[in-house]
């Protein structure tokens, strides 16, 4: 599928934009905020043995470490991110605590190749900027967009955007081929967007 251009360029701004808003933030203020969403309660009940993915967090990304330390308490098990190359969907690679990363593409930590490779029931997902329709931003690659659709289409999956309460925008231009985000959680709160009844996309693609 052809993204249109205007989308496209959009995107680029709102990727600057927001890269700018996050950078800005003082890091005692993203530290704080990160713990602040570790400690309130978790919007999904998980089970014991529940597959959780997280991430390795890069430049000024709030920290979900704390989050997956309190997901690892309650006998969830983690996994983290592997890039399998442009266009594919990540693979995600089971990981606890004290074992060893390796460092992937654009020198992100990641699992190394022999860990096992899970299908997570709870993906805790990296953006850039978001709106309260489920909607994100991402770094433009799409690796989580084709990881979420991939997942769903195997099994019930629920996908969590974890972000500073600054990367909110009023509307986020998406297609079809963008996955939604189940929840969204801020240092200010939990954010469930609306179930939708159509596919929602935007103006232009709707005939």
């Amino acid at each position: 599928m052809q993204v249109s251009p205007t989308i496209q360029g959009a995107k680029v701004i709102l990727r600057r934009e927001a890269l700018a808003r996050r950078d800005a933030l003082p890091p005692a203020e993203r530290a704080r905020a990160a713990e602040i969403i570790a400690a309130r309660v978790f919007p999904v009940a998980v089970a014991a043995g529940a597959i959780v993915s997280g991430f390795s967090p890069m430049k000024s990304e709030i920290n979900p470490v704390p989050l997956m330390r309190q997901l690892a308490d309650v006998g969830v098990q983690l996994a983290l991110p592997a890039v399998a190359g442009k266009g594919k969907p990540l693979i995600m690679r089971a990981w606890t605590f004290g074992e060893p990363l390796a460092a992937g593409v654009w020198g992100i930590r990641e699992p190394k190749s022999e860990a096992p490779e899970v299908a997570p029931d709870i993906l805790i997902v990296p953006l850039l900027a978001f709106d309260r329709r489920g909607h994100r931003i991402g770094y433009g690659a799409g690796y989580y967009d084709l990881t979420i659709a991939a997942l769903r289409a195997r099994k019930p999956i629920t996908a969590i955007g974890i972000a500073f309460a600054a990367q909110e925008i009023d509307a986020v231009p998406n297609t079809p081929r963008d996955a939604r985000l189940d929840y969204v959680l801020t240092e200010k709160e939990i954010i469930m967007p609306e179930p939708l009844i159509d596919q929602e996309i935007s103006p232009e693609h709707r005939s």
